[in-house]
């Protein structure tokens, strides 16, 4: 009879806990089951911890499980649950060590406590504990069910890259695999940059999600597979799944490097008609992509449309700016963007630096360079120096950049002495050139464009046996030409043309088109030359 009543008054607390919203109402439900002297209940106290998980209260939880003298599986399931929520993840592992001390007490581990363990290891990234933790799986005999094994093969995809194999035998252990599993690995691959096998994984599908399609958009655009990306972005639509907003932030990034302009425009309509435009993740990547394709009148609308804009709305548009020459309008914007308290992080100033170097402003783009750090604390990266070499060099400061050079706290890349070379031709310097070009020998040292750079140096400087020096080091080290390529969109596919590339089946008409372009070219010249024959023969 006492166990019903005091089960009868735990009963009673179970619907205001359930809708308790706040720490306040918890405490107040906390003083009267203490009055009751039921503290040491594990049924009340396991509901109290599950309270303090939806409002994300971990102090409080952590709390409550300590006065337990007895705490059971619920309630160490409870408090390892509501850590591993809240990415507390080191503690969560924590009281799980503590329940393995006490399993002498009857208290193990059961199939709801190991989901949020294995979850905890990949949150701190630790494949070594996940593999201990995937062995007492085995040893307590847990069914390791679909939820137990989608999330070791979720923490053996983020724990490294020779934990896949492992995630690839749990893939193919498990009896019954639901969309969760197949999206797992295959989100595993495409971290790693293994789109093949990814794309295997996805096509042996039996149904896809919006999610198992969008990791594929992803994984392509981030691997450089730009038409790839677009293309499983249209497939996602045949098949009848709508864009949602992360598939949107994932494709428009391919339209952008692709200049596929009429898809852009396509998703911003989309974007509106279904309120996306309201999140400025989507608006920011759209401000990029009218940048990208040339449509920075577009793109500057579009940014002063923008209700709220952050750090990333205004480095895009700045960025934009510099890429399209308006050096002043940049840097102007950037005036503005300090005025209104906006914080520029190291993207603003790369696209205040460019924005300086493209539009001749040398003085200003060594002034930004100095704000950077002494007023923001920022350290200049590879790319600031890159673009600060770039400025000197342009200015024919040619001496300054190398001094820069030499000095930078960072190694400094191929980039950087290429972009010295360049300088060094426009400006005829061949004693810095020739500096740049031996860094570049042991850096790149089959890059065929640094050799053709210094020859074209040497011609303009009238040393043709240098010339044919460089020439004969092409030849002789076998060197080959990066092939030229180019895209175009035509009917919202975007087609990659490749130099010698006959690969595609419209390949040999594009031959022939050309030829006859070229031959049609021949024979203008021709009849220009025999006009300016008679004309100069009549003028006689």
């Amino acid at each position: 009879m006492a166990t019903i009543f005091i089960r009868q008054l735990e009963n009673r607390y179970i619907t205001p806990l359930k809708n308790c919203s706040n720490i306040t109402n918890l405490k107040k439900i906390h003083a009267h089951i203490i009055k009751l002297s039921l503290s040491q209940s594990n049924f009340l106290v396991t509901k109290m911890i599950d309270s303090c998980d939806n409002i994300s209260h971990i102090g409080y939880a952590t709390s409550l499980f300590q006065q337990l003298i007895h705490p059971n599986i619920f309630s160490y399931n409870a408090i390892i649950r509501t850590h591993a929520h809240n990415r507390h993840h080191s503690l969560a592992i924590t009281f799980f060590i503590q329940m393995l001390a006490r399993s002498s007490k009857s208290v193990f581990p059961d199939k709801f406590t190991f989901p949020f363990v294995i979850k905890s290891c990949a949150g701190i990234m630790c494949g070594s504990l996940g593999i201990q933790v995937h062995g007492l799986v085995f040893k307590f005999g847990v069914d390791s069910g679909n939820i137990t094994g989608n999330a070791l093969i979720d923490m053996y995809t983020k724990c490294g890259d020779l934990n896949l194999i492992n995630a690839c035998k749990v893939f193919e252990e498990m009896g019954h695999r639901d969309v969760i599993s197949w999206n797992s690995l295959i989100f595993g691959y495409v971290r790693l940059g293994q789109m093949k096998s990814a794309r295997e994984l996805f096509d042996e599908m039996p149904v896809r999600t919006i999610v198992s399609w969008t990791t594929m958009v992803t994984g392509y655009a981030r691997a450089g597979c730009y038409a790839e990306a677009l293309g499983v972005f249209r497939e996602m639509q045949m098949v009848g799944i709508d864009p949602d907003e992360i598939s949107i932030i994932a494709v428009l990034p391919a339209c952008a490097h692709l200049g596929a302009l009429e898809v852009g425009k396509w998703i911003h309509m989309y974007a509106d008609k279904n309120g996306f435009l309201q999140k400025s993740e989507i608006c920011n990547a759209l401000v990029e992509m009218y940048a990208k394709c040339g449509c920075i009148d577009e793109a500057w609308s579009l940014f002063d449309q923008l209700v709220e804009k952050d750090v990333i709305s205004w480095s895009t548009m700045i960025g934009g700016l510099a890429n399209h020459g308006k050096g002043y309008a940049a840097i102007q914007l950037f005036e503005e963007m300090r005025k209104v308290r906006v914080a520029p992080n190291e993207i603003t100033f790369l696209g205040v630096l460019l924005a300086c170097s493209h539009a001749g402003l040398w003085d200003e783009g060594l002034k930004y360079f100095d704000v950077m750090r002494e007023d923001y604390g920022m350290e200049p990266e590879i790319e600031h120096y890159g673009c600060l070499v770039d400025l000197l060099g342009r200015s024919g400061r040619l001496g300054q950049a190398l001094d820069t050079i030499l000095k930078m706290s960072i190694k400094p890349d191929s980039r950087i002495w290429n972009s010295l070379l360049s300088s060094c031709r426009i400006h005829r310097n061949l004693e810095i050139a020739i500096i740049a070009m031996q860094q570049l020998m042991e850096l790149e040292p089959e890059e065929s464009g640094n050799y053709v750079l210094l020859a074209n140096i040497y011609a303009e400087l009238g040393m043709w046996e240098n010339v044919s020096s460089i020439r004969k080091l092409i030849r002789n080290k076998r060197i080959k030409k990066t092939p030229g390529s180019s895209s175009i969109e035509v009917s919202n596919v975007v087609q990659e043309f490749v130099s010698a590339d006959d690969s595609k089946p419209f390949s040999q008409e594009v031959f022939r088109i050309l030829e006859e372009l070229a031959l049609h070219q021949t024979k203008t010249s021709d009849l220009m030359e025999l006009v300016e024959e008679n004309a100069d023969t009549s003028s006689l």
